[in-house]
């Protein structure tokens, strides 16, 4: 089972694969790695400049993830009026968002949802009921006896 501090470790992990860090040393600069994915989307917004994207992203953590995300590469995520709290506009250039944004934020997601994944049961397991498994699939209402 997974701690906080493994999660946060594989978080950095990520960000480091996703901002050239190869070395240990490397993924320690964070802060340099950073300002060099800064610069890359400067470059790359004199070739591909930025255009309106929408993201639909499917829930809140998620949502609290990319928006996080985007920020921290001085992006300005906004939802015009009366558009879901799951949809993120963003101004940014299509190759940006193709090498770096969006397969970053896959990988940072997948490994948040699987953190809370077990979190979630394991507080289910241990605060309600031990039996955490899916619900028995039955063909028709009557393939049960009745209670």
């Amino acid at each position: 089972m997974s701690t906080e501090s493994e999660l946060r470790d594989k978080l950095r992990k990520i960000e480091a694969l996703f901002s050239g860090a190869g070395t240990i040393g490397e993924r320690l600069a964070a802060e340099a790695a950073l300002a060099r994915v800064r610069a890359r989307l400067a470059e790359v917004q004199q070739h591909d400049p930025p255009i309106e994207m929408k993201f639909t992203v499917a829930d809140t953590w998620s949502v609290h993830l990319f928006l996080a995300l985007c920020r921290r590469y001085g992006l300005k995520p906004y939802r015009y009026r009366r558009q879901r709290r799951n949809t993120v506009m963003v101004r940014v250039p299509q190759g940006f968002v193709d090498q770096v944004l969006w397969p970053e934020f896959v990988e940072l997601d997948r490994a948040l949802q699987s953190y809370l994944h077990e979190v979630t049961l394991r507080v289910i397991r241990e605060e309600i009921h031990s039996d955490t498994s899916e619900a028995q699939e039955v063909s028709a209402p009557e393939a049960l006896p009745p209670t």
